[in-house]
C-alpha cells in the first residue's frame, strides 16, 4: 500500500500570549531607557550604548538567553520570542548588541553542540548577559559567504558591527573557529551610517584564541550563525518599519493645512495604505523567516531569504516615506526620523542584499519542468 505523502505543516504567524507578554515588557523597558531623545543624545555621544539597559534587558527580562537550552543557562525559548525582541528593538532603534550578540554569536555556538568546554561555559555567559561576543566577520556577509568571510590569524576584518562593545570575538580562520579577548586584538571605531549600530575594523595580530572548533565544524556553524541572523533580522525591518508608518499616521492627523488634517488629502491616503499592505506582507514573511528557524525547518534558509528579499525594500520605504511625509520637521536632526533611515538603509545591506537574497530564492527554488 502506498502511503500518501503528508502536506507540509502550516506555519503559524500567529504572536502567542507569551511572545505578546513579553512583547509588553520589552516596550515598557525601552520606553523607558530608550525613548527618542535618549537615543539621539546617545548618538551624538561617544559610547551609544547604555550598560543599564543591556543589564535590564539581557539579564531582568531575560532576553539575551531566549535561544540558548535551560541547561546552558539560559530560557529555553525559540526563535520566535528572540525575532519579538527584535521588533521592539527596531520600534526603537536602541543600541543594543541584541542581534549580534544574543543571536548570531550566540547560534554559532549552538551550533558547535558542545555540553562542556570554553563554547559551553562562554554559552553560559551570553545567556546570563553578563557578556558579549560578536562574530567576527564584516556585517555585509551573507549566510552563503560563511566559507569566504575566514579572518587570517594576523589579519584585520573591518565592518563587524558591536566589535568595540564586545568582550569576546568568535574569530572563523582556515584552522578553526576561536574565541579571542576583544581586549587583546585591536579594535578601531570606524564611522558608520548607522550610529545606533556601530562599526569597527579588528586587528587580530599578536592576540591569543581558545580553540572553539576545526575547520570542517567552524563553517557550519558560522553558516548557522548568519543564517540566523539574516533571518531575524527581518523583524527588526518590521519594527522599523512598523513604527515609520505609525509615527507618519499620527502626525499627519495632527497637522493641519488649509483647514484640514494632510492626512485626509487623498494622495497621502494611498502612500499610507499602500505602506500599510507593504507592511502586512513583511510581518507574513518576517514570522514565517522566524517561526522556520524555530521549527529546524529545512525550508528555512529559503525562508530567510524570501524575508531579506522583501523586508529590507519595506523597511527603507517606509523610512523614506516617513521622512518625506513629515515635511520640514522630518528634516531635522532633532526628529527621529533620520535615525530609522539610516537604520533601514544600513540594515538593507547587513547579511547579504535584498538581490542577493533574490538570487538565493531563485537557487533554492526548484522549478516544475516544462
Amino acid at each position: 500500500m502506498t502511503v500518501p505523502a503528508q502536506p507540509p505543516a502550516t506555519p503559524d504567524l500567529l504572536y502567542s500570549r507569551d511572545e505578546e507578554d513579553l512583547r509588553t515588557a520589552v516596550r515598557a523597558l525601552l520606553a523607558d531607557r530608550a525613548d527618542a531623545p535618549t537615543v539621539i543624545a546617545a548618538t551624538e555621544s561617544a559610547t551609544p550604548y547604555d550598560p543599564r539597559l543591556w543589564a535590564s534587558l539581557a539579564g531582568g527580562i531575560g532576553a539575551a538567553g531566549l535561544l540558548v537550552p535551560e541547561k546552558f543557562g539560559g530560557q529555553g525559548a525559540s526563535h520566535r520570542e528572540a525575532a519579538v525582541v527584535l521588533e521592539e528593538l527596531g520600534r526603537s532603534v536602541a543600541p543594543a548588541p541584541y542581534l549580534t550578540s544574543s543571536v548570531v554569536a550566540t547560534e554559532t555556538l549552538l551550533a558547535l553542540g558542545g555540553q562542556d568546554g570554553p563554547a559551553a561555559a562562554l554559552l553560559r555567559e551570553l545567556a546570563s548577559g553578563a557578556r558579549t561576543a560578536v562574530l567576527a566577520v564584516p556585517f555585509a556577509t551573507p549566510p552563503a559567504g560563511a566559507e569566504t568571510a575566514l579572518v587570517p590569524p594576523a589579519g584585520t576584518v573591518s565592518g563587524v558591527a558591536d566589535a568595540a562593545i564586545a568582550d569576546v570575538l568568535l574569530v572563523p580562520t582556515p584552522e578553526g573557529l576561536y574565541a579571542v579577548e576583544a581586549a587583546a586584538a585591536v579594535v578601531r571605531p570606524l564611522v558608520p551610517l548607522d550610529l545606533t549600530r556601530p562599526l569597527a575594523a579588528v586587528t587580530l595580530t599578536g592576540a591569543a584564541g581558545a580553540p572553539l572548533a576545526d575547520a570542517g565544524a567552524s563553517a557550519a556553524a558560522v553558516r548557522r550563525g548568519l543564517l540566523a541572523g539574516a533571518g531575524l533580522l527581518a523583524s527588526e525591518q518590521l519594527g522599523v518599519a512598523e513604527w515609520c508608518l505609525t509615527e507618519t499616521v499620527r502626525y499627519t492627523r495632527e497637522r493641519h493645512q488649509f483647514n484640514r488634517p494632510v492626512g485626509s488629502f487623498q494622495s497621502l491616503k494611498h502612500r499610507m495604505a499602500q505602506l500599510w499592505l507593504e507592511i502586512v506582507s513583511a510581518r507574513a514573511a518576517a514570522r514565517n523567516a522566524a517561526d522556520a528557524l524555530a521549527t529546524g525547518s529545512p525550508e528555512a534558509p529559503l525562508a530567510v531569504a524570501v524575508a531579506q528579499a522583501y523586508c529590507s525594500g519595506v523597511a527603507v520605504h517606509a523610512a523614506e516615506e516617513c521622512v518625506q511625509l513629515h515635511g520640514g520637521i522630518g528634516m531635522t536632526w532633532e526628529h527621529p526620523a533620520h535615525l530609522y533611515l539610516k537604520r533601514a538603509k544600513a540594515d538593507s545591506i547587513a547579511y547579504g542584499t535584498a538581490g542577493g537574497h533574490r538570487q538565493a530564492v531563485a537557487e533554492l527554488v526548484e522549478l516544475p519542468a516544462a
